[in-house]
């Protein structure tokens, strides 16, 4: 492919790209649970603390290095600071090739949750049947396995495209669509009666609730929400202009990361407080709690359509993500084309994400360490893959290569010697510091 070919066609393609990968699914399920056990704006202020401080350090890190180094994660770190430090890109990229097996559980759920509110099937009021409902669903290994195969092939769809056909024309229209259907569900929700409850339970500090726990929490959804130590960061910089001001880029990124939220707490818990459902039924919230809000709302299968639109958009922009950086490491590391990058890392997330299937059915006994499968897989690519290549490569910017480092912060404007100073401590220091608590404290 040409440089142009490869290369984002806006800075705003870029930044909504970006921001489409830290979103996530996470956003709309896990923030509210934590945030509402954790204390509200107790746990809220000290995430978005770390996020502009220690996320956005290494979002910058990850961003210059794949700009500096014009390739994948590993080739980057390789170009950048030399022969031994693109290991730690390919173990971000073997991790995310991880993510995205079992991820893709999750985003076939939802589109399987997505055509059941089109059709108007899933709007039950007993959350018990519900909760049968989606469990007969997931222990159902062809349909479960086939929605799987469905979500991989939709986002294969976007990745084929290429960069600015793709990526960027995908994340153009979901992103704004994925905020304007969020806020139509947050209006609907807090007036609703008892909706307001939601909110102060959302925004109120509870002090008794904050400990060192929700401490260590906040720190671990910084890293979660903003997609570090996955090469997805370095890969979406490595089709970034190199004009363009990359501290700016990342303060949008983290600003949108950081808005989408708090509005997916926005989004759930004022319709839960109203009709009285327990608020930390965490990922439960989504599938099995949620449903029964709908069912008893007015406009309810409509407001249920949007809610699992918004959950598919939010999955599908971080597959995307994690899709591409596979594909960058494959096609430029073994010369691959990208169709054929494409369909081995298809092949290979079927395989695993059969087994991450199985696991909730027929392999549900089979356990490794006191896991299923599935959870397994969550908990090595979360606690060790991800903070390892963010360790690395925070080492590896701040030390190794910041002399590129440097002169990629520099490029749109330059900065005082203070605040690269500063910039490259919060990188080379305060950052793996951070990545080891929060690994240790996983562990």
């Amino acid at each position: 492919m040409t440089e142009k070919q490869a290369g984002w066609g806006s800075r705003l393609g870029f930044i909504l790209a970006s921001a489409g990968s830290a979103v996530g699914l996470g956003a709309i399920w896990k923030f509210p649970y934590m945030a509402g056990t954790n204390g509200g704006s107790v746990f809220m202020l000290p995430y978005i603390f770390f996020t502009l401080t220690v996320g956005v350090s290494l979002l910058m890190a990850e961003f210059a290095m794949g700009r500096a180094g014009r390739a994948g994660p590993m080739e980057s770190l390789n170009r950048v600071c030399g022969r031994g430090w693109g290991i730690f890109g390919g173990i971000g990229v073997f991790t995310v090739f991880l993510i995205l097996s079992f991820y893709s559980c999750v985003g076939g759920w939802c589109l399987k949750y997505l055509i059941d509110a089109l059709s108007g099937r899933g709007l039950i009021s007993d959350a018990s049947l519900l909760g049968s409902y989606f469990g007969d669903f997931v222990s159902n290994a062809p349909e479960s396995y086939l929605f799987l195969l469905a979500f991989l092939g939709a986002t294969a769809l976007v990745v084929l495209r290429g960069i600015q056909s793709g990526i960027e024309r995908v994340a153009k229209i979901l992103m704004p669509a994925l905020f304007i259907l969020m806020l139509i569900l947050i209006v609907r929700g807090v007036t609703l009666p008892g909706g307001l409850e939601g909110v102060k339970y959302l925004f109120a500090p509870r002090w008794s609730d904050f400990n060192a726990s929700a401490l260590f929490n906040a720190m671990g959804f910084c890293f979660f929400s903003l997609s570090l130590g996955a090469g997805t960061m370095i890969t979406y910089g490595s089709y970034l202009d190199p004009k363009a001001d990359l501290p700016n880029s990342v303060a949008w990124v983290a600003t949108l990361a950081i808005a989408s939220a708090i509005l997916g707490g926005l989004m759930i818990l004022p319709a839960v407080f109203a009709f009285h459902l327990d608020p930390t039924a965490g990922p439960g919230l989504t599938f099995v709690t949620m449903p029964a809000i709908f069912a008893q709302m007015p406009f309810g299968h409509f407001f249920a359509v949007f809610f699992y639109i918004c959950l598919f958009v939010a999955a599908l922009t971080s597959s995307v993500s994690m899709l591409e950086a596979c594909t960058a490491l494959m096609t430029r590391r073994f010369e691959l084309s990208r169709r054929r990058a494409i369909l081995i890392t298809l092949a290979g997330c079927a395989a695993v994400g059969l087994c991450a299937t199985l696991s909730f059915g027929p392999w549900s006994e089979v356990k490794l360490f006191g896991k299923n499968i599935f959870d397994l897989l969550d908990y090595v690519t979360s606690n060790i893959g991800m903070p390892l290549s963010s360790f690395g490569i925070a080492i590896a910017a701040a030390w190794a290569g910041w002399k590129s480092m440097k002169q990629e912060l520099q490029s749109a404007r330059p900065m005082s010697r203070g605040a690269l100073l500063f910039v490259r401590i919060m990188i080379g220091v305060v950052s793996p510091l951070f990545v080891l608590i929060v690994a240790a404290g996983s562990l």
